[in-house]
């Protein structure tokens, strides 16, 4: 049995690979479950066109299991149209169901709990402390995770942000990003010397596409935008970078799960 996913948003694309749909339900049902995130989180989706081009919060997905998310599943459901609750009432049934089977969760938030259950608190990403920091940028890593795993820590973006960085959107002699970069939604980044010099380790030879890269060849579909034009690599999903982290930090977690990406952003400075 494959180990569980520590955050949510990756224990969606796995079921969602797994899943036999067709391409159109696929994405909307990856819509559907991605809003459940700020439900986890006890905050209230985007609605609309907002609604696809947000950025879920990082939660992990053993916050399913809390004893008061069956409350806040089914109030979010409650404020739905008979249609739309309907729906995404089977969107996520189906989804919880099938990470039951996998014996990634053990309760079912589909629930309701009893009425004297008391209410706690929003589920979050313990930040790291600072040893539990100096203990992840000690592993032994690629330098592709080490580089982005720094970059991370530096900046505190998103996962996604720095993944979405292409070599033109970096400016390495002043150790910050492009304007290029910000006029594309990303934010004004900077970093440390030494995420500088791995970065000029990790870069060395390329001068153009993405800055985080796959170990293996592009698929022939992958966008131009998305591949490096001297190695024939793709840009690093995040779905890849959160289950390498997890896998590396498991051993440095005394609960056994591993970390998430987000817990780099928020580590003690």
């Amino acid at each position: 049995m494959a180990a569980p996913p520590v955050e949510f948003a990756v224990a969606v694309e796995r079921y969602l690979d797994a899943a036999t749909l067709a391409e159109g339900s696929r994405r909307v049902y990856r819509v559907a479950l991605t809003a459940w995130a700020w439900t986890l989180v006890g905050e209230v989706a985007p609605a609309g066109r907002a609604r696809r081009g947000a950025r879920p919060p990082v939660v992990p997905l053993a916050a399913l299991d809390e004893p008061t998310v069956a409350a806040r599943v089914r109030a979010t459901l409650d404020g739905r149209s008979p249609r739309t609750r309907q729906r995404e009432l089977t969107t996520l049934r189906s989804a919880v169901r099938w990470w039951r089977a996998q014996g990634w969760l053990h309760g079912d938030p589909l629930t309701v709990p009893p009425p004297d259950t008391p209410h706690a608190t929003a589920t979050t990403t313990a930040p790291l402390t600072s040893t539990q920091l100096r203990a992840v940028l000690g592993l032994r890593a690629t330098l592709r995770d080490q580089t982005l795993w720094h970059l991370l820590h530096d900046t505190s973006a998103s996962a996604a942000e720095v993944l979405a960085l292409d070599i033109a959107d970096l400016d390495r002699l002043r150790r910050r990003t492009h304007v290029r970069a910000h006029g594309r939604g990303l934010p004004r980044l900077t970093w440390s010397d030494t995420t500088a010099h791995l970065l000029t380790l990790l870069l060395q030879g390329r001068t153009s596409g993405p800055v985080f890269l796959t170990d293996r060849r592009a698929p022939a579909s992958t966008p131009a935008a998305d591949r490096c034009p001297l190695t024939g690599r793709a840009r690093l999903s995040y779905r890849r970078a959160a289950e390498l982290f997890v896998a590396a930090t498991r051993p440095l977690d005394p609960a056994g799960h591993g970390w998430t990406l987000h817990a780099l952003r928020t580590s003690e400075r």
